[in-house]
């Protein structure tokens, strides 16, 4: 049987998720072996770009990217934490806590891009960003 991909990417470890930029220039994929590859669709790279911080061997993570101009990846872990990456760089620039258990998926909002939901085993889900406070009625930064 045949196929009609156009590319085909081979990975050394199990794929568990995948995601694609806003602007679809660039894709992430989660591996099972702890790491995030982001490639660019238009086959320019030779090798992923790759992020690493985060602990992913059991569970299927959700990672995603967002943030101001969709420069960021966020992603969630089996060490209960949140891990953001700048796209240019392969090692997490904010780690935060607060979930106790493993944080499956996260997602930023399109609105608001300093803000970020995670959601978790422990039940709950999690929003990060900037302080809000109640002033007058409306909240404000």
């Amino acid at each position: 049987m045949g196929t009609n991909a156009e590319r085909v990417i081979s990975e050394e470890h199990a794929i568990t998720s995948l995601s694609v930029s806003g602007d679809s220039r660039f894709f992430i994929v989660n591996l099972n072996s702890q790491e995030i590859h982001m490639w660019d669709v238009a086959e320019e790279w030779d090798k992923p770009l790759r992020f690493m911080g985060h602990k992913q061997h059991k569970y299927v993570i959700r990672s995603c990217f967002g943030g101001l101009n969709n420069t960021f990846i966020a992603s969630g872990s089996e060490n209960s934490q949140v891990y953001i990456w700048n796209c240019r760089n392969s090692s997490p620039i904010e780690v935060l806590s607060g979930h106790s258990m493993t944080v499956n998926c996260v997602s930023w909002n399109p609105k608001i891009p300093q803000m970020l939901a995670s959601a978790s085993d422990d039940y709950t889900i999690r929003i990060w960003g900037p302080s809000l406070q109640k002033k007058e009625g409306n909240l404000v930064d």
